[in-house]
């Protein structure tokens, strides 16, 4: 079986969406996110555009491997705004991504099943709006060499079309380079195998 190292997430945040059922409106964010820093300070600058606003409701999914999610309901009814709006990020096929449904009280209630039909729809909407893109799980390594092994080193770095992230080149020369996850062995064993040449994977 092959192993698939790619993951989707959005591309860059949407204009915000509206959606709205019996005088209540529900604004629909999406944001791409890399960690809980990144959802803060998304959340913050939301609340304080909507600082009138009743629920701050959101969900977000963080990682490619290894996921974590959280949904929240912000007071609206247990169950009846987060999971809904996590289930479209999970329906889409995303990650790292918020998602927060901003709501303005209309003075009818919902019920449950409306509140769950609006969220959901609102989280629907704002994915909709959004640009899409797979993106590839890559493994980054950092190559040690002496500065007469440059050719050596760029040689294999140019075969393979590796993409240089960051390099040093003095007498002893550091260059760190991304991998995606499906050739990253083969190519630890490359450099691994060559004479002075030291690699090493960075966490």
């Amino acid at each position: 079986m092959e192993e698939n190292d790619t993951y989707k997430t959005i591309k860059t945040a949407p204009e915000p969406v509206l959606f709205k059922d019996k005088n209540s409106k529900f604004f629909g964010y999406a944001f791409p996110v890399l960690n809980e820093d990144d959802i803060k300070a998304h959340l913050e600058a939301v609340k304080k555009e909507h600082h009138s606003a009743r629920h701050w409701c959101y969900a977000y999914q963080l990682g490619t491997e290894t996921i974590s999610y959280r949904a929240n309901d912000d007071g609206e009814p247990s169950n009846s705004a987060g999971m809904p709006i996590y289930g479209q990020i999970q329906s889409f096929g995303v990650t790292n991504v918020l998602i927060v449904v901003v709501r303005y009280f209309g003075g009818v209630k919902l019920g449950v099943g409306g509140l769950i039909n609006a969220y959901r729809t609102t989280a629907q909407l704002a994915l909709d709006a959004s640009n899409v893109v797979t993106k590839t799980i890559n493994i980054q390594y950092a190559i040690s060499f002496g500065y007469k092994n440059m050719n050596t080193v760029m040689r294999v770095i140019k075969e393979h079309q590796l993409k240089i992230v960051d390099q040093t080149m003095e007498l002893d020369c550091e260059i760190i380079i991304s991998v995606r996850k499906k050739i990253s062995q083969n190519i630890f064993d490359i450099f691994n195998h060559l004479f002075e040449v030291e690699i090493n994977s960075i966490d």
